[in-house]
């Protein structure tokens, strides 16, 4: 049984990165060096070539690193150093608690130091390449260092009450640990930007003129009346420029990133928020939280079902029973059924972006929504032809050409 359920890991490892790889493929046929019929007037031929090398050069790089990642996760595998590994960890620890922690801290440092150069590589030469990056080297390692503690110090404080659970109580855990999960998810829906994003960058309130007056003129027209509308310093770290909702309730804020101010005007910046508007109208954020509820009940309560069998440790090269050697060996095994689910969540998020597009149609203006997307896809040099399976499995928002066709 653990001779089948190692092979069966492997499988799962080997098909998934192979077909990545085959979905990446179908995107590169899509390349060509003429300007496609369809782009003409929004790309002229000068940007379109140069939003293809840039899609070339974030490809290599995607498949170096994807490359390295998946091999290094086959031979720790093959050579069993995840079970090496909690050996190792026991013999400093016993706590079953703490064991998981400081495994887990390992794996996640390894992972970092892993990435780190990719990451560096994707900012001061890629992006910088292609006019994109604005970050500095010393804002770059801090970036890296605050996500690293965030991420520790979030991310271990949800695992050990997880974990907690876990050891003590039983059959209700998977559903114990979903309200903790569920909890968790709401609080940083609500405070995600007032505590996690100031320690990033700075927000300021949208200081009063022309472009506050429009956005609440459009807000009480609409029925959304806010009050908490900031700008962003992105332009600290990129020219791109970008714009989100947040908040629930008395919570609500509207950020806009102060590259999105500079690249677009002030009817279009509103045609960009009367689509976001357009996701609390439609419900479309208590919806997705709802399904992201539900698959995550089912993920645990499947693995609650199997944590504790010793087939999920041995394959990993240990005969100690574990909880993180579990979820290790779950979470590979989970993977196709992940993807699944995965497939109806960007298929039902394209949904919602189509219905927040034509409540900005039906609400505010069409043109101004369509000049609105084609800077923002230009001026980042999207990617406006990707293959439609690649699309399928991969995108959460639809191409900028699909939106325009319902739109217009």
């Amino acid at each position: 049984m653990v001779q089948l359920l190692y092979y069966s890991i492997l499988v799962i490892l080997i098909v998934n990165f192979i077909f990545d790889r085959w979905l990446d493929y179908l995107n590169t046929t899509q390349w060509s060096l003429g300007l496609p019929n369809e782009l003409i007037g929004i790309y002229d031929l000068e940007k379109y070539k140069q939003s293809i090398e840039y899609e070339k050069a974030k490809n290599r790089l995607a498949l170096i690193s994807e490359s390295v990642g998946f091999f290094t996760i086959l031979f720790a595998f093959a050579i069993g150093f995840f079970g090496w590994l909690d050996g190792f960890v026991r013999l400093m620890v016993n706590n079953p608690i703490h064991i998981t922690l400081i495994y887990f801290f390992i794996l996640l440092i390894s992972s970092e130091l892993l990435s780190l150069p990719f990451k560096w590589i994707n900012t001061f030469r890629i992006e910088s390449k292609f006019g994109f990056n604005k970050s500095t080297q010393r804002l770059f390692f801090l970036d890296q260092l605050k996500g690293l503690i965030v991420a520790i110090l979030v991310g271990g404080g949800i695992l050990y009450t997880i974990i907690w659970l876990y050891l003590f109580t039983a059959n209700l855990f998977w559903l114990l640990a979903l309200t903790v999960i569920a909890g968790f998810s709401l609080f940083m829906l609500l405070f995600y930007s007032t505590l996690i994003v100031p320690l990033f960058n700075k927000q300021t309130p949208l200081p009063e003129g022309e472009l506050k007056t429009a956005i609440n003129d459009f807000s009480q027209k609409a029925g959304f009346l806010v009050d908490n509308i900031f700008v962003m310093d992105g332009s600290k770290r990129s020219t791109k420029a970008n714009a989100y909702f947040t908040g629930l309730g008395s919570k609500k804020r509207i950020v806009l990133f102060d590259t999105l101010i500079a690249d677009l005007t002030t009817q279009e910046i509103v045609a960009v928020l009367a689509h976001e508007i357009g996701h609390y109208k439609k419900h479309h954020i208590y919806s997705s939280l709802l399904f992201s509820f539900i698959s995550t009940a089912l993920m645990l309560y499947l693995f609650s079902l199997v944590s504790s069998n010793v087939l999920f440790a041995q394959v990993l090269g240990s005969n100690v029973p574990g909880f993180h050697l579990s979820i290790i060996s779950f979470g590979i095994l989970y993977t196709p059924l992940s993807i699944l689910i995965g497939i109806f969540t960007n298929y039902n998020s394209r949904l919602n972006e189509y219905e927040a597009d034509q409540y900005a149609k039906d609400t505010y203006n069409a043109e101004l929504l369509a000049m609105a997307l084609k800077k923002l896809s230009v001026n980042n040099l999207s990617n406006l032809t990707p293959h439609r399976i690649y699309v399928f499995f991969h995108y959460s928002h639809p191409t900028l050409l699909q939106r325009l066709h319902k739109i217009c």
